[in-house]
């Protein structure tokens, strides 16, 4: 069981990444440094966006359930 929420959350973790690196930035921060005013033609599309979102939270949920799940495994050991 140990094992298969380790790989869950590795996997969950490595999707996070990836999703919260699609999403545009909204500001001057950090994430106009690796793009600058660069925008895709995806970028415009707000169905696009708001499917990235539900996306990214659910992969977010998925991500927090391991981590109990981990931590009652950890206390229950």
């Amino acid at each position: 069981m140990k094992l298969a929420l380790d790989i869950g959350l590795i996997i969950t973790s490595i999707l996070m990444i990836v999703l919260v690196l699609l999403h545009r930035g909204k500001g001057g921060g950090l994430s106009s440094l690796f793009g600058g005013g660069v925008q895709s033609s995806l970028s415009g599309s707000s169905v696009v966006e708001r499917n990235l979102d539900r996306l990214t939270i659910f992969v977010g949920l998925i991500w927090f359930i391991f981590i109990i799940g981990i931590g009652i495994d950890i206390k229950l050991s």
